[in-house]
């Protein structure tokens, strides 16, 4: 599926508007969270997991209480 969609003023900000099938594909739904990344073949856009950003909230929290572990053990 490829699809043209054009940037629209959204208050103080530009955004797009996905229609139902791109929604239905991403299996994703009014106030859920999307995730762009970039890869080799520009981007991709994926349907946010709440398991996995809950996953890493736990290690974002690991990592800043042993920061200083990890860079030792990183030299």
């Amino acid at each position: 599926m490829v699809l043209e969609l054009k940037l629209r003023k959204i208050g103080n900000s530009l955004g797009i508007v996905l229609p139902k099938e791109a929604l239905a594909k991403l299996q994703a739904e009014e106030g859920d969270s999307i995730t762009l990344s970039e890869n080799e073949a520009g981007f991709q856009v994926t349907a946010q997991d709440p398991e996995f950003t809950q996953a890493m909230s736990v290690f974002h929290d690991l990592a800043q209480r042993y920061r200083n572990t990890l860079a030792e053990l990183a030299k």
